[in-house]
């Protein structure tokens, strides 16, 4: 009975699974249309292909007993195809100095995947401990992947807006760790039951955050100046048929205690067609 349920919640988590790894086409149709990738960060994605790298060799008959694990096989070798997708376009859009640096980082991790199926496969002979070696690196990947979007949140706290931190990918997060953490206790999977504990606390951080910040709108201000007109006489050098000094009186709106920044122009007259200096207000 036991067996059967765990089957069925895994279903449900592929399901959940699925739904979290589509979220982010729309943040890419995004990154498409406007030809830039923004503030957004890669490093969630590169983490998660880790991840799903590991758990898809995790999930095969050379490291589990048979296909006791075919649902984690399953939706991770999906996962591994959607992340590969993303980070290519991401590469594509992203400039020249961030390009070099995922290079590197997914270089990095493809190598770490790679030395620990070699290891796996040719150095350790029995599933026990190929499922505590290739588990323990899974382990390790998920709780970096769970706790990347720590990312999105600081820069959400930053800027107090929810623009790079979608509810929906926060809440499809913290629904598959959900799951998937049930479908750890059903059977006993330590690694897979610590990651998916840690992503629920962290997707729980994420919604938390993103109710409090997007309750925070505020209609943009429009700045209206109030304050009444200053004077300014300035001197133009010239006189008049009667021998006095011309003057020119200039408005200028600017509240006393602003930073206001004065700029030597030209005022032209209509009539006479000469120039005499004056002074217009510039705003910070």
């Amino acid at each position: 009975m036991a067996i059967s349920v765990r089957v069925i919640v895994g279903i449900i988590g592929c399901a959940f699974c699925m739904l979290l790894y589509t979220a982010p086409i729309l943040t890419f149709k995004r990154v498409i249309k406007e030809a830039s990738v923004g503030e957004f960060s890669c490093v969630p994605y590169i983490l998660t292909l880790f991840t799903c790298l590991t758990y898809t060799w995790y999930g095969f008959p050379v490291v589990s007993c048979g296909w006791e694990n075919v649902t984690v096989f399953v939706i991770s070798a999906i996962g591994v195809l959607f992340e590969t997708s993303f980070i290519s376009i991401y590469l594509w859009f992203a400039p020249r100095e961030k390009k070099k640096v995922i290079v590197l980082m997914v270089s990095l991790f493809l190598t770490i995947f790679g030395v620990s199926v070699f290891v796996s496969t040719f150095t350790i002979h029995t599933h026990h401990m190929r499922k505590l070696f290739v588990g323990s690196i899974a382990v390790v990947g998920a709780m970096s992947m769970y706790s990347s979007p720590l990312v999105a949140v600081k820069l959400v706290v930053r800027t107090k807006s929810v623009e790079f931190m979608p509810l929906y990918l926060s809440l499809f997060s913290f629904l598959t760790s959900l799951i998937s953490l049930a479908y750890g206790i059903l059977g006993r999977d330590p690694y897979i039951l610590i990651p998916n504990a840690v992503g629920c606390l962290t997707g729980i951080l994420q919604l938390v955050v993103y109710y409090i910040y997007s309750r925070g709108k505020e209609a943009p201000k429009v700045l209206v100046d109030t304050e009444p007109a200053n004077e300014i006489e300035v001197a133009t050098g010239r006189v008049d048929r009667n021998g006095h000094k011309i003057s020119l009186k200039q408005y200028a709106f600017f509240p006393p205690e602003s930073a206001a920044v004065l700029s030597l122009g030209e005022f032209r007259s209509g009539t006479g067609g000469w120039n005499v200096p004056w002074y217009t207000h510039k705003r910070n």
